[in-house]
């Protein structure tokens, strides 16, 4: 494999999100190569494991030689405080954010000249629901690990993140409060995300380093009371 040829890392790549983004780099002609504990087309394994890690950075490099890109997309363990136990917590924080710091580390060598490395948080960095502490924890971390990466990165990759709000994988259309709650008047799709993901990958991003950007249909921007835009307080 040749030194032009793009290559992207993509992590939780075998469905939802991370699959839309694997389609959209393999439609502009990039190799995907796929870690998820999921059956997929490059490699199954485990990102808790820190020697599933090293086997699977291995085989990309054995293979390509470079990377071009590295998306860390995998979705941590979502449990809240009643139920999470420590054991749950730590592996939320080994697949969220540790994950991610071990695979950048592993490729450190390999990035190409303009390289880019996109960290997909959540809304849920700055906001929460109750009983949600270990993915919002693991989404807060990898929000706060873009900006130390992209210092310590400084002039070799450029590291951004992007925090999505409500995104139905399956497309699904929605109409009354659930789509009139959102200033942008709809609720995001992974074509919303994965879109994003390809500019900040992109020379057109070129001056973006250390960003995070939140892809929510303006819901954390806007003020609720109780019975507006189809919002009403439950006791």
């Amino acid at each position: 494999m040749n030194k032009e040829t793009k290559v992207a890392v993509v992590t939780g790549g075998a469905q939802g999100i991370g699959k839309c983004i694997c389609e959209e780099f393999e439609k502009a002609g990039i190799k995907v190569c796929i870690i998820d504990l999921q059956d997929n087309s490059y490699f199954q394994g485990e990102l808790a494991d820190k020697e599933t890690l090293e086997h699977f950075a291995q085989k990309v490099i054995t293979e390509f030689g470079h990377v071009d890109y590295l998306i860390n997309n995998a979705a941590p363990l979502n449990k809240g405080i009643t139920a999470c136990s420590y054991e749950d917590f730590c592996y939320a924080i080994n697949v969220g954010v540790t994950a991610a710091f071990y695979l950048t580390k592993l490729f450190m060598p390999y990035f190409s000249e303009g390289a880019s490395i996109v960290n997909i948080s959540s809304s849920r960095d700055r906001m929460s629901q109750p009983q949600s502490e270990s993915y919002t924890a693991a989404k807060g971390g990898i929000h706060a690990l873009t900006h130390a990466l992209a210092v310590s990165l400084s002039g070799r990759v450029r590291v951004n993140s992007i925090s999505p709000g409500w995104i139905d994988t399956a497309y699904t259309i929605y109409e009354g409060p659930d789509a009139t709650q959102q200033p942008a008047g709809r609720v995001g799709n992974p074509l919303d995300i994965a879109n994003m993901v390809l500019f900040l990958c992109s020379d057109k991003a070129g001056f973006i380093t250390g960003e995070n950007i939140c892809i929510d249909g303006g819901m954390t921007r806007q003020m609720i009371y109780h019975n507006d835009f189809g919002w009403k307080l439950e006791n």
